[in-house]
């Protein structure tokens, strides 16, 4: 199998600077994971909270820490920081090789979106976000891993687009970008979210916008490449 991950966000309308952190890791174990954070606010000082929390998860899992033991830590680090006044959300989304399972751990008000062969599953159950109480714990699921599974997540600027405008997001709209395309189209599911929220904000975006989308292909590929690719503004 192979596994694609498109990645796509834009920072709040006059905003230098995007709150949201996002990044890839290898799994020593074998596999990869995405991790991607919102830091509280916008701008340079939600940006150093989300990095310093996606940095983090990034060390711990390279350790060959467990997800959801990654995210205990990742809390309990960012309360001593910053003293319990400033949150984050944090979300992972992994494929385990080692497992032959994909993993996900959410503290974060939006959902993860999970197709597989039987249809769309939601997991958006009431979590709080990390680095504020004193106790937490993640929401995690793991899932047997299937050719042409898709996985998606974003942060709260998507799912608030459009709501300041009269307009809110439909859901139904993104569950069907995810359900007609493939597992191979990762990026142009991420981009196509990204779109349709923009849309929503007339392009002024009225948060900070992040889209993460995992596919798990199946592959004939003789050689294991492993290729990246990576499109950044400045």
């Amino acid at each position: 199998m192979e596994i694609k991950i498109g990645i796509a966000k834009i920072n709040k309308y006059a905003m230098t600077e995007c709150g949201d952190s996002v990044d890839i890791t290898e799994r020593p174990s074998g596999g990869i994971s995405a991790i991607l954070a919102d830091g509280q606010g916008s701008g340079k000082s939600a940006k150093i909270t989300s990095t310093l929390v996606v940095n983090k998860a990034v060390a711990l899992i390279a350790d060959g820490a467990r997800d959801g033991a990654v995210a205990r830590a990742v809390h309990d680090y960012l309360y001593v920081v910053k003293d319990g006044k400033v949150s984050s959300t944090l979300t992972l989304l992994s494929a385990d090789m080692d497992t032959q399972t994909v993993v996900f751990s959410r503290n974060s008000n939006c959902p993860v979106i999970v197709k597989h062969e039987f249809g769309i599953d939601v997991y958006d159950e009431d979590i709080s976000s990390i680095g504020v109480h004193k106790r937490m714990k993640p929401l995690m699921s793991q899932l047997p891993m299937e050719a042409g599974m898709i996985l998606v997540s974003y942060t709260d600027g998507i799912q608030a687009a459009g709501r300041k405008r009269g307009k809110p997001l439909d859901f139904s709209k993104i569950e069907k970008l995810i359900v007609e395309n493939k597992a191979e189209d990762a990026n142009f599911i991420a981009e196509s979210i990204l779109e349709y929220a923009l849309e929503l904000d007339d392009y002024r975006p009225g948060d900070d916008m992040t889209v993460v989308v995992m596919g798990i292909c199946d592959t004939d590929m003789v050689y294991n490449i492993q290729r990246m690719s990576v499109s950044f503004p400045c």
